[in-house]
């Protein structure tokens, strides 16, 4: 295994595992603290997120200098999961959580907030993320050059 298939492996897995235990475990997990109101739990998921995205954008640019030290011998579909993963979060950072964010910042949060159809929209692009993410990690493993 070269050194940027082992370290693009690595780091696919780190950003999924990440991804995982904020997205899905942390985020709605929090609600049910005790205490925790709904504005709370807004203020600190922002908090969360942004940490994670910036996480994010480091590992993929890890994972991408990888692929492209590998060169020719990147396979096709390394190269679309990743360019995947990169619109995804593109999407997360830049346009769904700013919009988010102004809605937590207009003041508009309280305990009986409706969720609101952006939450949806980042739940189905976490589990787009999720899912290219597995499979470019076992791709990293079984198909990048050894």
């Amino acid at each position: 295994m070269t050194v940027a298939t082992a370290v693009a492996s690595a780091a696919v897995f780190v950003w999924l595992g990440m991804v995982l235990a904020i997205s899905f475990l942390e985020a709605p997990l929090k609600f049910r603290a005790p205490g925790i109101t709904i504005e709370l739990g807004v203020g600190i998921g922002r908090l969360v997120f942004r940490a994670l995205n910036t996480a994010e954008c480091v590992l993929a640019a890890v994972v991408v200098v990888c692929l492209v030290a590998l060169g020719g011998s990147t396979p096709a579909a390394a190269v679309v999961l990743m360019a995947i993963l990169v619109v995804v979060l593109v999407l997360d950072v830049a346009v769904l959580r700013p919009r988010m964010d102004r809605r937590y910042t207009s003041g508009n949060v309280s305990d009986a907030m409706p969720r609101h159809s952006l939450h949806l929209w980042y739940v189905g692009l976490e589990l787009v993320k999720v899912a290219s993410l597995v499979i470019l990690g076992i791709s990293a493993l079984t198909h990048l050059p050894a």
